[in-house]
């Protein structure tokens, strides 16, 4: 079964991401994918979400 997890980084910077990055998958989980909210009137993104994913066995 594949599991999901999503973490919201309020705050975008190279440094937040690499955290996130790195505390995530030294707790076994897969990055995924990151998408960033960006608002019209600036071209930095104002959040993101980090998604990774982790295989479970199935249950019983």
């Amino acid at each position: 079964m594949l599991q999901y997890k999503v973490i919201e980084l309020p705050i975008v910077t190279d440094e937040a991401l690499e955290a996130v990055l790195n505390e995530w998958t030294a707790r076994e989980w897969h990055f995924d994918s990151v998408h960033f909210v960006v608002r019209e009137a600036s071209k930095r993104p104002s959040m993101a979400f980090v998604f990774f994913t982790r295989s479970t066995p199935p249950g019983p």
